[in-house]
């Protein structure tokens, strides 16, 4: 009798994870016209483009809880990069270029990208740099945020 009563809970506990799994939300790339997908590059471009002009992107584009890493490592905080946002600026040529959506759920999405800038550099003030990223995005009350950013310097095609 024992026996019987946990085959039957282990099957329950199958089904009940089958049914779970089988109607998880599959991931998507965002398509072209995909308007959620659109708002997070343009707010992607901004920042990008904020190493040069001080635009005032970070206080909306940034969860407070934002954890980002550097390209040396070092981790950051949105409170971070609002000092950075305000400090005198001598990059120039700033731009996106590459950039991804990929969608995990209706509130978790991933933006893949890569950006350019001249003169970010302190020490070599004419070298172009360049990097890729990957920016982890919440929907947060009807919000779409940046929780999480990994940076890494890549060589300048």
């Amino acid at each position: 009798m024992r026996k019987m009563h946990l085959v039957s809970v282990l099957v329950t506990i199958a089904a009940a994870l089958q049914s779970t799994f089988g109607f998880a939300q599959q991931s998507h790339w965002a398509s072209p016209d995909d308007k959620t997908a659109q708002y997070m590059i343009d707010m992607e471009r901004k920042w990008a483009e904020g190493v040069c002009v001080d635009n005032g992107v970070v206080s909306d584009l940034l969860a407070d809880d934002f954890q980002g890493t550097s390209t040396t490592g070092a981790r950051f905080t949105k409170s971070d990069e609002l000092r950075d946002e305000k400090a005198p600026r001598s990059a120039r040529n700033c731009g996106l270029d590459k950039t991804t959506v990929r969608f995990f759920s209706n509130t978790l999405a991933i933006v893949y990208g890569s950006e350019h800038a001249t003169g970010k550099d302190k020490t070599r003030p004419d070298a172009k740099v360049c990097q890729i990223w990957t920016d982890t995005w919440l929907k947060r009350n009807d919000k779409w945020q940046i929780i999480a950013s990994q940076d890494n310097r890549v060589k300048c095609n």
